[in-house]
């Protein structure tokens, strides 16, 4: 039987598994590495590391599954969108590679705002604005403070498709992960010559551009002889992370929305056509589902916001030690009501995407009083990290784009206590699927569309993807919910010059 890989090249790990052509999942192995902040705002990997997880995952799942080398028929990859990985002429990495959450281009932001004749102007040449974790802008900041690396540049690549160039030796990417770039024509899905141009910028540093199941090349012998496979196994064109969970969470129609808490958190909903926000407050990248598009709300520190709260704060404190530290902090979190006792979290720890576009936005508990408690805390950054999703689902709606149905992924859909209040702050029921793997297993799809095992994305989806569960709204929380959001929506202009002052200071 045909066997397939998926690999999602993550910001704290990278995860593989192998899927049959049905669809099940065989086995699958994840892999760690670090990330680097040399200063406040600034985020750097090193890509041998995305290469060496890689060779493990793969050969951990491959061991794990005794499934034949020549069985698996292709790879489908996918990872961390608008990261920068430098290269040389001999393909060298020139230096460590700046991330997707990396707030140091809000210089270069402005450069490409003004090069472009204006905001405006620059959503209807690439249907977003400029915005510091986009590939584009550190392109720049490359040229602007380190102009011995710049000028030894010969490709610019997105973290998963290095990965592809050492194991096809192609420069390719595919229009879902392209659409983060900032220099890439949405609409046409193809680069955008005109803003290159504008930014004196040559195309020949940007790979080649495909749709997100073709074909882009097959293993070389250096490759399949460190990942134990064999020179005939396809590589796809993959998907950015956002777009690979989506195929994931069978997010290919109308109608339905993929909200995912992981370290960011995504509101992420599939269109026929090229709609955009014409503020700029949402993403409007290309599908990983050939001639779609999508609408897509981005928080910086969602899941991050809690692991900094558990893991930072409330770490050994006295009654919450142990490995089930997130589990004794959420019990002590639903002993609190909905609205945390008018306790409300800016979840704005490094910056904010949607709606703001503000790198000096920062964090904040507003409302603190006497009775509030640890719980109350713990249930305010949770509700704060929501709130936060529910800013991009109000304007989606506000563009009349259809939702009827919102699933959940992410660590948000594997704890019940946060899915009824997602359901709660959203308004709307949440649904959850039998297996949700994430961007793995959505690219593990395409590679077997890419082979030929389905027609086409939402055929493979169709045949694989099944809902597990549905978490019905609780009508009195969503009222108290519904009274607490204009609040926290007007925190944000109340204290967005004194964030600014504090960001300055921080640096």
């Amino acid at each position: 039987m045909s066997h397939y890989l998926g690999i999602d090249i993550g910001t704290s790990g990278t995860k593989t598994l192998l899927i049959d052509a049905a669809g099940k999942v065989i086995a699958e192995a994840d892999a760690s590495y670090p990330m680097h902040q040399p200063k406040p705002g600034w985020t750097e990997q090193d890509p041998d590391d995305w290469w060496a997880a890689t060779i493990k995952t793969v050969r951990e799942v491959m061991q794990l599954s005794k499934c034949k080398p020549a069985d698996v028929k292709a790879i489908g990859l996918s990872g961390q969108m608008h990261g920068s990985v430098f290269l040389d002429r001999q393909d060298n990495v020139i230096r460590p590679a700046l991330l997707w959450n990396d707030q140091r281009t809000a210089a270069e932001c402005d450069e490409i705002t003004t090069a472009a004749g204006g905001r405006r102007r620059l959503i209807k040449l690439v249907a977003n604005p400029a915005l510091t974790g986009f590939q584009a802008p550190k392109v720049l900041w490359l040229r602007n403070h380190e102009k011995r690396n710049f000028d030894r540049l010969a490709k610019v690549l997105l973290p998963k498709d290095d990965i592809r160039r050492r194991m096809t030796g192609e420069y390719v990417t595919e229009v879902s992960d392209a659409s983060g770039t900032l220099m890439l024509d949405v609409v046409r899905r193809r680069w955008s010559k005109s803003l290159l141009s504008k930014l004196q910028l040559d195309e020949s540093l940007l790979p080649a551009v495909v749709e997100s199941e073709e074909v882009t090349g097959t293993l070389t012998e250096a490759a399949a002889a460190a990942l134990g496979l064999t020179t005939a196994c396809k590589v796809v064109g993959g998907a950015g992370d956002c777009a690979a969970g989506a195929v994931g969470n069978g997010v290919v129609k109308p109608g339905v929305l993929s909200t995912s808490i992981g370290t960011s958190g995504v509101m992420f909903v599939h269109s026929d056509q090229p709609q955009y926000d014409a503020s700029g407050r949402l993403h409007t990248f290309c599908h990983a589902v050939n001639g779609a598009w999508h609408m897509m709300g981005v928080n910086l520190t969602s899941g991050g916001s809690l692991q900094w709260w558990v893991e930072s704060v409330l770490q050994n404190l006295a009654g919450l030690e142990g490995k089930d530290l997130y589990a004794k902090a959420t019990a002590e979190a639903q002993l609190c009501p909905a609205g945390s006792n008018g306790l409300l979290f800016l979840p704005y720890l490094n910056g904010e995407r949607t709606p703001h576009a503000d790198p000096n936005a920062r964090g904040a508990f507003v409302g603190l009083n006497l009775t509030h408690t640890r719980g109350s805390m713990t249930r305010s950054v949770m509700e704060g990290i929501t709130f936060a999703l529910r800013d991009s689902l109000a304007i989606i709606q506000s563009l009349d784009v259809p939702v009827r149905e919102i699933r959940a992924s992410g660590g948000g859909s594997r704890n019940p206590f946060w899915r009824q209040m997602q359901a709660d702050v959203f308004g709307k029921k949440i649904t959850t699927l039998k297996v949700e793997q994430g961007p793995a297993y959505g690219v593990a799809l395409l590679a077997a569309v890419g082979d030929g095992a389905y027609k086409n994305v939402q055929a493979a989806c169709k045949a694989t993807i099944e809902v597990a569960d549905q978490t019905p709204v609780d009508r009195r929380s969503a009222k108290t919910y519904n009274d607490l959001f204009p609040v926290y929506q007007k925190l944000y202009g109340d204290l967005a010059e004194s964030m600014r002052t504090l960001a300055a200071l921080q640096q």
